[in-house]
């Protein structure tokens, strides 16, 4: 039977309609929910983390390495890397022929202007003294130092233990692989408690100043990772890390590579086009980035080319090694 003409009005047709289509939604949700019980719950996935190249930077040692006849300005050398294409440069204090505040800040400025970070200051110093009073001076300059590094906006200075000065010069040392015998009449445990008790005098001001110390393996009680670690462990201070230099481990290197890693800092990279000035250390550059990698080290990588070829042509290659290794 039809149905009568009074039920088929506008007003119950569109009734009729909106009912029909709610219950329509109605089931395409519960169908939804049913298909895909977490669909509302579900986190959206994390992307992975985009991997970025260390930054390599350049110090200033490459471009003079002592030379008599090649002792360049820092300036100069600021501007030699920004040549070059480095991202950041390394200060040797030694180098610095003016420390008045008004050359820091033109320093500054010139690197800034290249687009150039200044991301590390590496001074001279020996703890290893019997002598308090030349423990004192050696502490002082530490200080002055850190104050040059905040100066220039560098976050992070190089520092050594000191070795015993047995040793008739450089040379020498380093043709004992930079063994020397110690102090006649004194002990390395002597020596230990030097270095930290002088390094702890230099901490208030690390931290005052925001600039990292970065105990390098070079040589004297810092020959080895061990020594180094053993510094660090007993101080126990933020302010106090590591610099890892590639071309300071003459036995074990890459064992002590994984050591150290974990606690630098900052990484001085050798190379040695041309033989190197005191000896050649062969350096796999692609393994030294998979240690570094594994402890997450997102740093400088700043070379340090130590060899007799021509600056000229020997650190653009450089530069090319390391920024392949370090992708």
């Amino acid at each position: 039977m039809s149905a009568r003409p009074e039920n088929r009005s506008p007003q119950n047709t569109l009734k009729r309609r909106s009912f029909v289509g709610a219950a329509a939604a109605a089931s395409a949700v519960a169908m939804s929910s049913t298909i895909h019980p977490n669909a509302a719950t579900a986190e959206p996935k994390t992307p992975a983390k985009a991997s970025k190249p260390n930054p390599i930077a350049v110090s200033t040692y490459s471009y003079w390495r002592y030379r008599k006849d090649s002792k360049l300005s820092i300036e100069q050398c600021v501007d030699l890397a920004a040549e070059s294409g480095f991202d950041a440069v390394e200060i040797l204090h030694v180098q610095m022929q003016d420390e008045s505040n008004a050359t820091l800040q033109r320093i500054k400025q010139r690197a800034f202007r290249h687009g150039l970070s200044l991301c590390g200051f590496s001074t001279h110093q020996s703890f290893v003294f019997p002598d308090a009073e030349e423990r004192k001076k050696n502490i002082e300059h530490t200080q002055h130092c850190i104050e040059l590094a905040y100066a220039l906006g560098i976050p992070t200075i190089r520092i050594n233990t000191g070795r015993w000065g047995t040793s008739k010069n450089f040379d020498e040392l380093m043709a004992n692989k930079g063994i020397e015998p110690r102090l006649e009449g004194y002990t390395d445990e002597e020596g230990f408690k030097w270095v930290e008790d002088s390094i702890q005098e230099c901490l208030a001001t690390a931290e005052k100043c925001g600039v990292v110390l970065g105990l390098e393996n070079h040589w004297g009680l810092g020959r080895t990772a061990e020594g180094v670690l053993r510094i660090i462990n007993a101080i126990d201070s933020p302010w106090l890390r590591a610099t890892l230099d590639t071309g300071n481990f003459l036995e074990n290197q890459y064992a002590q590579y994984k050591q150290l890693a974990p606690e630098a800092v900052f990484v001085q990279a050798k190379t040695y086009f041309g033989g190197g000035t005191w000896y050649t250390l062969p350096i796999d550059y692609d393994r030294v980035a998979e240690i570094l990698k594994a402890v997450d080290y997102k740093g400088y990588i700043s070379l340090e080319f130590e060899g007799k070829e021509q600056h000229e042509t020997a650190i653009p290659k450089s530069l090319e090694m390391l920024r392949k290794a370090f992708a």
